[in-house]
C-alpha cells in the first residue's frame, strides 16, 4: 500500500493535538492537583466521604482512573468489531470524542464538595478519551505504509505534546491572572473540552470513511462481536513474535501508564512541591517527550523496534528506583525539587518514545487485514487492562502503607516481567529471520 496524502496524514495527527489536552490537563496536572486540594478544602481532611465510606482523596482519584479504564476495556471489543464489520469507525470515534469533551467541560462545575459529580464526569472524560483513541490508532495501518509508520506515529505524538503544552500554558496564565486559582482551574477544564471538540473537526473532515470488512451483517451484534474477538485472538496465537510482544507490552504498560497518571500526585503529596512547580515540571516532560518520540523513531530504524523498546524499559526501571530514593531524600530533609526536575527530563525522553514505538511496532507485527479496529482493540484492551491493574495496585499499596513511595517501587516488578517478554519476542524474531 501507499501512504496517504500529506493532508490526510496531518489531519490524522491533528487528533493527537486535539485530545492530548485531556491527557495533560485532566489526568496529569490540573485535575489531580485540583481534586485533592478542593476536596481537602471542602472536608478539611485528605480523608473524604464517598458512597458511604471514608477514603483518601488520592486513593479515590486513582481508583476512579482504574474504574474508568475497566469500563472501557469491557466495551472495546464490542465497539471495534462492530466498527470494522460495518465500516463506521469514524462515527464511533466522533461519538467518544464528543462525550469525552463533554466530560472535561462539565468539570467546570466541580467545586470539591460535590465529589460524585467530579468523579462521574472525570470518568466520562476518560471513557471518551480511551474510546476514541482505539479508532484513531486503527487508522494508522490504513493510511501509512509499513516503512512510514514509525515516523507518522511519532508525528502524532509530537503534535499532541505541542498542543497540550500550549493549553497548559494558557491554564497556567489564567491561574496567575485571575484572583481565584480554583476558578481559573475550572475554566481550564472548560477550555479543554472546547479545544478537544473544536480541533477534532479538522481530523474528522479529512479522515476517510472505512470500508466494511463484512458485506453482510446477519448475526446479532453480540455474536458478531464475540466472533471478531475470537478471530483476532486465534490469529495472535499463531504469531509468536506478536504474541510475546503483546505480553511484554501488557506488563510494561502497567508501569508506564501508572507513572504517567500518578506522577503529579507523587510530586504533590510525597515531595510537597507547589502547584506552580508541578506545572513547570509537566511542561518540561511534554517538551522533552517531543524529542524523545523522534529520537526513538530514528533509533528504531537503525537497531530495530524491539531492541530499542528493551533499552527504554530498562531506563523506566532506573527512573522508578530514582523516584523512590528522591522520596527518601525528602524524608531525610533534603529539598527534592531539582531531583524531581531531573526525573521529569528522564520521563519525558522515554515517555514519548515508548508510546510512539509501541503503537508502530504493533502495527508492523499485525497481519495484513481489514479488521484494523478489532486488532487495535486487542492492543488497546491490553493496555487498558494493564492500567486497571497498575492503578489499582498503586492505590491499594498507597492506602495500605500510607506512603506512595512504596507504590512507585512496586512498579519495577511490572517492568521486569515486561522486559523478559520483550527479550523473548526479540529471540523469536531472530529465529524467524534465520
Amino acid at each position: 500500500m501507499q501512504t496517504a496524502s500529506k493532508k490526510v496524514i496531518n489531519g490524522w495527527a491533528m487528533y493527537d493535538w486535539a485530545n492530548s489536552v485531556y491527557n495533560l490537563v485532566i489526568t496529569t496536572t490540573f485535575f489531580p492537583i485540583y481534586f485533592t486540594e478542593a476536596t481537602k478544602d471542602a472536608f478539611k481532611s485528605d480523608d473524604i466521604p464517598f458512597l458511604g465510606r471514608t477514603i483518601s482523596n488520592s486513593a479515590l482519584y486513582t481508583y476512579s482512573v482504574a474504574a474508568a479504564y475497566f469500563i472501557i476495556s469491557i466495551l472495546y471489543p464490542f465497539l471495534t468489531s462492530i466498527a470494522d464489520s460495518r465500516g463506521n469507525k469514524k462515527k464511533f470515534m466522533q461519538f467518544f470524542c464528543y462525550i469525552g469533551a463533554l466530560g472535561c467541560s462539565a468539570l467546570y462545575f466541580f467545586k470539591g464538595e460535590n465529589v460524585l459529580w467530579g468523579v462521574s464526569f472525570f470518568m466520562l472524560a476518560a471513557i471518551g478519551y480511551c474510546g476514541s483513541l482505539v479508532f484513531y490508532n486503527s487508522y494508522l495501518p490504513e493510511i501509512a505504509a509499513e516503512e512510514d509508520r514509525d515516523r507518522i506515529s511519532a508525528r502524532g505524538y509530537s503534535y499532541g505534546y505541542i498542543g497540550s503544552v500550549l493549553l497548559q500554558l494558557i491554564g497556567f496564565a489564567l491561574v496567575l491572572i485571575l484572583p481565584s486559582a480554583g476558578e481559573a482551574t475550572r475554566i481550564t477544564f472548560l477550555l479543554t473540552g472546547l479545544w478537544w471538540f473544536g480541533f477534532a473537526q479538522l481530523t474528522f473532515r479529512v479522515l476517510p470513511v472505512s470500508t466494511p470488512a463484512a458485506q453482510k451483517n446477519n448475526a446479532s451484534l453480540f455474536k458478531e462481536s464475540i466472533g471478531e474477538i475470537k478471530k483476532v485472538y486465534q490469529q495472535v496465537k499463531q504469531m509468536p513474535v506478536l504474541k510475546r510482544f503483546l505480553r511484554g507490552f501488557f506488563f510494561y504498560s502497567m508501569g508506564v501508564q501508572t507513572v504517567m497518571l500518578a506522577a503529579t500526585l507523587f510530586g504533590s503529596k510525597v515531595l510537597g512541591l507547589t502547584t506552580t512547580k508541578l506545572i513547570v515540571t509537566v511542561v518540561i516532560i511534554q517538551l522533552v517527550a517531543i524529542i524523545g518520540a523522534w529520537v526513538m523513531s530514528r533509533l528504531s530504524s537503525v537497531y530495530g523496534n524491539l531492541k530499542v523498546l528493551i533499552g527504554v524499559v530498562v531506563l523506566w526501571i532506573v527512573i522508578c528506583v530514582a523516584a523512590y530514593y528522591t522520596a527518601v531524600l525528602k524524608e531525610q530533609g533534603t529539598d527534592p525539587e531539582f531531583h524531581f526536575y531531573g526525573l521529569a527530563v528522564a520521563v519525558g525522553l522515554v515517555m514519548g518514545g515508548i508510546q510512539s514505538l509501541s503503537r508502530s511496532t504493533y502495527s508492523k507485527l499485525m497481519p495484513e487485514t481489514k479488521d484494523t479496529a478489532s486488532f487495535f482493540s486487542y492492543y488497546d484492551l491490553t493496555e487498558k487492562i494493564a492500567i486497571v491493574i497498575g492503578m489499582f495496585s498503586f492505590a491499594y499499596i498507597d492506602e495500605l502503607t500510607g506512603n506512595m513511595k512504596q507504590s512507585v517501587l512496586s512498579l519495577i516488578v511490572f517492568f521486569v516481567i515486561g522486559l523478559i517478554w520483550l527479550y523473548s519476542a526479540l529471540y523469536k524474531q531472530r529465529q524467524k529471520a534465520s
